[in-house]
């Protein structure tokens, strides 16, 4: 079975740096796409950013383009997000997922895998 971990989140204040990681195992290889989202209490999950395996297109949500920084390794199977410049409102519980459609897809339902997800919290 495919299987998401992430790992890296925690404590900031405004204008501090994170580095999240997403280990993934399993039948990832099937996936075409990798992806972040986030979620804050009371609100609907959103898009952050995605990746491809096959390559290095990037696309970013406009809240988060100039800051944040999507990676892969495909040796470590491993997908990073790099959060520079933090602001409160990037305060959620971010996720890592996986798709395995070819097309680039920002809605989370597309998605067919989840880590766990790990809490961001940004202080002001």
């Amino acid at each position: 079975q495919a299987q998401l971990k992430e790992s890296g989140g925690g404590l900031v204040q405004a204008g501090g740096s994170l580095r999240l990681s997403c280990a993934a195992s399993g039948r990832i290889f099937s996936s075409r796409v990798m992806a972040w989202f986030r979620q804050a209490p009371g609100k609907e999950r959103e898009f952050v950013a995605l990746i491809r395996w096959s390559g290095a297109n990037t696309y970013y949500a406009d809240s988060v383009k100039g800051r944040f920084t999507i990676s892969r390794d495909n040796a470590k199977n491993t997908v990073y997000l790099q959060m520079n410049s933090l602001k409160p409102e990037d305060t959620a519980v971010y996720y890592c997922a996986a798709d395995r459609h070819i097309a680039l897809s920002t809605v989370a339902r597309d998605y067919d895998y989840w880590g766990q997800g790990t809490q961001v919290t940004v202080s002001s």
